[in-house]
């Protein structure tokens, strides 16, 4: 920081000053105002360990008997804030007030109150702010040193439970009388853990031995590993599942036929361990179910089944239906268990799941039960199921408004209205109709200090089936329990962004299977899309800075060129005429000195730009996407996800087209239908993320390759198809079409700042801190660029190369906030570039012009990645 900026620092940061001070001073004075004299508000719970730390240390937080007030706003506890601006004096009377029923406050109970507590003087009041502030704040928590001492005993319980038999916890309390404040410091000493010094297992049951062995290599319990109980739990919740795979239906549904025996009579450090498994006392086996009867009631109401339903039945499932408006294959395809099958608890986990994705109804009953005969006694092998469904509503209308955040629109807002007609063709069929506005603001391209207008209307009709169009039967080829559903989309859209504005329209078929809760397959059949370019002519208008070195160039030309001049003073040539005769002059080309080849080369760039950004282009592809997800799934803690896309375009309108229309200025002839080229490409997008967990943090690595390969009718991607740097899912510090890129080229960058490209390769690395339930820390590193292929775009400097892009790529760092309020994450990240390959050598790395108070802020709602 220079010494001018830093004697101007206080004028231009007083604001934050002056607040930080305000909240600091708000926090120190009206945190204790209801605190008792003699009495202590616990402020912190302090954890120290002796030996050392493992990593299940975070979770012994959870396990004292005081916490502190939760903190909230500005990491400060406003909860505790609005319960302290309560009038004290009404604290013992709200209390008792806020334990009566909901129905029975009002103000004849509070005027009983006020009379009671000899408070005549408030009686007709409301009171409406203190009792607000009362019923959404939390009193303060006050020490209790005897908590404490339990605290520390349940601590050493859970340590025990972890393994750590010997461990020991002590405590020590911090009290300020002055302040009347308290902190707790808890000294955890984790000593030698219990290990498993053998392993064995007692499975009288032949069969279900038989399966456990031949699992055996999953088990989580190890000889030499620490005899952890929780390891333990989850083991017990393997072997269920397990079983349940293999036909025993609730096996250890009470949670005694599967334990664990240590034996710590002879060491407490190296204990043999047993699994037992048994049915009962008796040692009965366990016997593999079957499914029995299998029905399904369509029905308005519970009570009219099955008095007021008529019968019917296919293969193996029999039904129970008030109205014949669904057809029951449609219904049939739904439900994965069957007639005479091994009970598996997955089938039924994904019947009810199936059911409700089909949005043509809700679950009044499900069932599956132990089929009773010859008495009270049940047959313990046959198994039966039943499912109640009531149709939902023929229309349903929603609307809505979101509010979101996008790579290049600044914060929007997107009003939405959907209509929903369900079971359109009585096969459970569902037709989609959506209308939809986005509204916000966009980088200006006249002045990219200045953000403008910017917005999308489109309407969207998509015809779901659950079920896959296809003129043969496939179940041999995509089981059922895939789950396989299509759609067939139509729609279109207006949208004005970086000035010209686009009109699309798109339609497509869609397939889509999901193998399980990882794994799914999408196949998009005929994905066609028109995007016709608005006010072509206006280009120079909006990209003023290309209008500006177009200018140039023209000035230097005509200098030499006054006929040429004078025919486009008089509107004999148009700009693209003049445009074009330069790049066709190589007399004037080969006159140039350096300075007017550069400038020359950023005039073809706008060109370049031009063509692209003006482009009507008609896309028709097959896509092909891959996804396996980890995320969020409790088994995977270090998660992993795989997305990979494939897309092949334009190759049925090449065999039956041969129109070509002129070209632009740098750019072929192209064949065209109805006038409008259409795009001959493969693109190939791979998204891969791993999360590693370390405690409570969260080390996430992400890798994105992009690769589109233009030919026959296409010698560049579309530009709806293209790459391009920045945004806040992207290299964070620089905004989107903010001047990365491409490659390390030394063109003008008001001509780069535009152009998009076939190549992009992107990393992220950030670790993730949360700081307490509401609020969450991050540091990030975000390294990358785009290319063009090899021989494209001649002259820019932006092709890759094996041996240059790794000193091409732009490399930011920051940190961030996330906050987590309901089911929403608000994320604030602040970026800035430490290295940017657009600059000349001797100035890429930018660490020495590093200005902390001038970062690229990013504003977006949820995780990046």
């Amino acid at each position: 920081m220079s010494c001018k900026h830093y004697k101007n620092s206080p004028q231009k940061y007083y604001k934050i000053i002056s607040f930080a001070t305000f909240v600091g001073l708000l926090y120190a004075c009206s945190t204790t105002k209801k605190v008792p004299d003699g009495e202590y508000l616990l402020v912190k719970n302090n954890f120290e360990f002796e030996d050392k730390k493992e990593p299940f240390d975070s979770e012994l937080k959870g396990y004292v008997q005081q916490k502190p007030n939760k903190r909230q706003f500005l990491f400060m506890p406003l909860s505790l804030w609005l319960y302290n601006s309560a009038n004290p004096k009404y604290d013992t009377l709200l209390n008792e007030y806020m334990t009566y029923p909901n129905e029975l406050r009002n103000q004849k109970l509070r005027d009983s109150l006020f009379v009671k507590y000899n408070m005549k003087s408030s009686v007709g009041k409301s009171l409406f702010f203190d009792r607000l502030y009362h019923s959404w704040g939390s009193a303060p928590v006050i020490l209790d040193q005897t908590k404490t001492e339990k605290g520390a005993q349940s601590i050493e319980k859970r340590l025990t439970y972890r393994g750590y038999w010997d461990a020991e916890v002590k405590f020590k309390h911090d009290l300020d009388s002055t302040a009347k404040k308290a902190a707790v410091t808890y000294f955890i000493t984790h000593k030698d853990p219990t290990y498993i010094k053998e392993y064995y297992y007692n499975i009288t049951d032949p069969t279900v031995k038989a399966v456990y062995k031949e699992k055996l290599h999953e088990s989580l319990v190890r000889q030499g590993k620490i005899l952890d109980q929780t390891v333990l739990e989850k083991e017990v919740m393997r072997i269920n599942d397990l079983m349940k795979d293999y036909g025993y239906y609730r096996f250890n549904s009470f949670g005694d036929e599967v334990y664990f025996v240590a034996d710590s009579i002879k060491s407490r450090k190296q204990v043999p361990l047993t699994l037992e498994i048994h049915k009962d006392s008796l040692d009965r086996p366990y016997k593999r179910s079957t499914i029995g009867n299998i029905d399904v009631a369509i029905v308005d109401e519970m009570g009219d089944y099955p008095k007021n339903t008529t019968k019917d039945s296919l293969r193996g499932i029999r039904f129970h239906k008030t109205t014949n408006k669904y057809d029951s294959r449609a219904i049939w395809r739904a439900i994965t268990v069957g007639h005479n099958q091994l009970y598996d608890q997955k089938k039924f986990d994904l019947t009810k799941r199936n059911l409700l994705s089909m949005n043509n109804f809700s679950i009044l009953k499900s069932r599956d039960s132990l089929r009773h005969g010859g008495g009270t006694s049940p047959n313990d092998s046959i198994i039966d199921v039943m499912y109640v469904l009531k149709p939902l509503p023929k229309y349903e209308l929603k609307l809505a408004t979101d509010v979101n955040y996008s790579q290049l629109l600044n914060l929007g807002v997107s009003p939405s209205a959907d209509l929903t007609t369900r079971n359109v063709f009585g096969g459970a069929e569902n037709l989609s109709t959506s209308v939809a506005g986005t509204f916000g603001s966009i980088r200006s391209t006249k002045d990219i200090s200045k953000r403008v207008l910017a917005y999308e209307y489109s309407v969207q009709t998509s015809l779901n089936f659950p079920r896959l169009l296809l003129p043969f039967d496939y179940y041999k080829l995509i089981p059922k329990r895939y789950s396989p559903t299509s759609s067939i989309v139509l729609g279109a859209s207006v949208q004005n962004n970086i000035g010209l504005g686009r009109i699309n329209f798109n339609t497509g078929l869609n397939y889509l299977a999901t193998v399980n809760d990882k794994v799914s397959h999408r196949l998009t059949l005929f994905n066609t899309q028109l995007s016709l370019t608005k006010n072509k002519d206006a280009y120079y208008d909006y990209f003023v800075n290309d209008n500006a070195i177009r200018e140039e160039i023209f000035k230097d030309y005509f200098a030499t060129h006054s006929s040429v001049a004078q025919d486009f003073a008089s509107g004999q040539l148009t700009i693209d005429q003049v445009s074009q005769k330069i790049t066709e002059d190589t007399d004037y080309l080969k006159g140039l000195n350096q300075q007017g080849a550069d400038r020359f080369t950023a005039f073809v760039g706008t060109l370049v730009n031009k063509d692209r950004q003006t482009q009507d282009v008609l896309i028709s592809s097959m896509i092909y996407n891959f996804i396996y997800n980890e995320i969020g799934k409790k088994d995977y803690p270090n998660a992993f996800y795989f997305n990979g896309k494939v897309e092949l375009a334009g190759n049925i309108f090449s065999i039956f087209n041969q129109k070509r229309n002129d070209g632009g200025i740098v750019t072929a002839p192209e064949r065209t239908i109805f006038g409008v080229p259409y795009a001959q490409f493969v693109k190939f997008d791979f998204d891969v993320r791993k999360y590693f967990k370390f405690s409570n943090n969260t080390l996430v690595l992400r890798q994105f390759v992009g690769l589109g390969i233009p030919y026959g009718n296409t010698s560049n991607m579309p530009v709806i198809r293209s790459y391009f740097n920045g945004g806040s899912n992207d290299i964070r510090a620089w905004v989107a079409f903010g001047g990365l890129g491409p490659a390390d080229s030394q063109v003008d960058e008001r001509v780069r700042t535009y152009m998009t490209d076939n190549l992009k390769l992107t990393t992220n690395i950030e670790f993730r801190i949360p700081f307490s339930d509401m609020y969450e820390g991050a540091l990030f590193t975000d390294i990358g660029n785009t290319w063009s292929l090899k021989n494209y775009n001649d002259g820019y400097g932006d092709e890759f190369k094996f041996n240059k892009f790794l000193k091409q790529v732009g490399v930011g760092s920051g940190f961030g906030l996330r906050i987590n309020v309901a089911y929403i994450t608000l994320r604030l990240d602040l970026a800035y570039k430490i290295y940017d390959p657009n600059k000349p050598d001797g100035d890429r790395w930018r660490i020495k012009d590093f200005q902390p108070f001038k970062p690229t802020l990013n504003i977006a709602f949820g995780y990046p990645f």
